[in-house]
């Protein structure tokens, strides 16, 4: 969704964001070994049955896992060069299901289309329609004044704005609807600020870029706050249940909220020294 707004493609998001994931996943495999770490054992035959498991087994169509390998390794490739080719992301994924529909040999799809989403879809529909309704009435255009008025201007102020508050409304509401609330009030904020600026120019302002970024980091690590953060987080609770592992709220958030409060931490140390010190 940031992507689309601020017409960044998917190498944009390999250069900038690389480096603090992989930071931020060393400092997260090093809190999972103090906190969890005497309970991350079992019993050594347990250990022997998992190893005596053939994997191949599993794999009941072998041929139709080359052709999804195949596929796979298309939608990467385009996602890599997407931005060359003048393909959106979303035409290199549909594409790549279009593919494997028509290389898995089956004269059915319907059954597949059954699987999808719609009423996730729907919501993104209403969404987005909600959020352009609020466009119009002239909201987000008073609120990014109201940045402007809160920062005065200064820019590193504004993306730690952006992060810690995207941060901490992400653990509250799901990530995605408020991301798309944010995205036309940083873009209504960068004409106030560049208003000679137009187009790809505007939106990809140097001195944009950071907030774009504090954005992305502050939404999906906000995430991790509870288990309303993210959908993932839903799922993984869903499936724990099922599994008859159930994962309270309040002991989701115990764990969950100070984690994202020491990686939002860190993506701010980040942000302040790629940015704004380093310039790079």
């Amino acid at each position: 969704m940031i992507a689309s707004k601020a017409k960044l493609n998917f190498m944009d998001f390999i250069y900038n964001l690389t480096p603090i994931v992989i930071i931020l996943m060393v400092v997260l495999l090093f809190i999972i070994k103090i906190v969890f770490g005497r309970k991350l054992k079992t019993r050594e035959e347990l250990k022997q049955r998992i190893m005596q498991m053939k994997e191949k087994e599993a794999i009941k169509d072998p041929l139709m896992l080359k052709k999804s390998l195949f596929v796979l390794g298309l939608v990467l490739i385009g996602f890599v060069f997407h931005g060359t080719l003048h393909l959106q992301p979303a035409t290199v994924a549909l594409f790549g299901a279009g593919l494997l529909l028509l290389l898995s040999g089956t004269h059915e799809p319907h059954h597949y289309l059954a699987e999808v989403e719609w009423p996730t879809i729907f919501f993104f529909i209403g969404l987005f329609i909600l959020v352009g309704g609020v466009v119009k009435v002239g909201l987000i255009k008073w609120m990014s004044l109201k940045m402007l008025a809160l920062t005065q201007g200064n820019l590193f102020a504004t993306s730690m704005i952006v992060m810690w508050f995207s941060a901490i409304a992400s653990a509250i509401v799901d990530n995605i609807p408020y991301v798309a609330t944010m995205n036309p009030l940083i873009i209504d904020m960068a004409k106030q600020m560049w208003p000679q600026e137009t187009g790809l120019a505007l939106l990809r302002h140097t001195d944009l870029m950071p907030i774009w970024w504090s954005l992305a980091l502050g939404a999906c690590l906000g995430g991790n706050g509870s288990p309303i953060g993210a959908s993932a987080n839903v799922i993984v609770v869903g499936m724990a249940e099922k599994a008859g592992k159930k994962i309270s709220f309040m002991r989701f958030v115990a764990y969950g909220f100070p984690i994202m409060l020491l990686t939002v931490f860190i993506s701010m140390i980040y942000v302040w020294l790629r940015y704004y010190v380093l310039n790079l």
